[in-house]
């Protein structure tokens, strides 16, 4: 009996924590779709109309901007890299590591807004270069090395090295610059096979 009195006191606390964690995840879904549509500086009233809740619900969990444009930028770094393991799991080696290297350049691609404010300064994020690195360096290599493994692309290249070619590559702008980043990160993704094709065919 003292156990389930204890379960029943506790039920209370469980359920706020689960409200408040299922806040933050509507409030972070909602500062996406604000920021893609209006940019970082859009007003935070905006935001929490979009989330359905009150400004002081979201000012609780996220007290300054830069609080809340930190947050929105760790949860998207987080989908990206975590797709890098599904993919590996139906597709080819190769396949997978060309299918979550356009998944990347769309992140790049899209978070310019981000990117600019993640320049400004402001101590919320200082962390975030090296938290970018090591979520998405893990998750390329493993799919650059069963690529390499497999000997469908060259063993030579470091998948921090390809990460900020990328990065290089996304900055392209106008009306087709995403369209224009894919294509040429196809055009590594060639290289990277040539190599490999080059040295398989060396070894026979």
């Amino acid at each position: 009996m003292a156990s389930s009195t204890e379960g029943e006191a506790k039920t209370p606390a469980s359920r706020l924590r689960a409200d408040a964690r299922r806040n933050e995840v509507v409030v972070l879904e909602a500062a996406k779709t604000v920021f893609a549509r209006s940019g970082v500086d859009a007003p935070i009233r905006e935001i929490a109309t979009q989330a359905g809740v009150g400004l002081g619900t979201l000012y609780r969990r996220f007290p300054t901007r830069a609080d809340l444009v930190a947050a929105v930028f760790r949860r998207e770094v987080d989908a990206c890299a975590d797709a890098a393991g599904p993919l590996a799991a139906v597709r080819g080696p190769v396949e997978a590591l060309a299918a979550w290297l356009m998944l990347y350049t769309r992140f790049l691609s899209t978070k310019q807004g981000l990117a600019a404010a993640l320049h400004s300064g402001d101590p919320a994020f200082a962390t975030l270069p090296d938290y970018f690195r090591s979520r998405f360096e893990p998750a390329l290599s493993i799919l650059l090395n069963a690529a390499a493994d497999a000997g469908e692309v060259r063993t030579d290249v470091a998948a921090y090295d390809l990460l900020r070619a990328i990065g290089n590559l996304a900055v392209a702008s106008g009306d087709d610059g995403t369209a224009h980043t894919e294509r040429m990160v196809m055009l590594l993704l060639d290289g990277l096979r040539y190599g490999a094709t080059k040295a398989n065919s060396d070894s026979r």
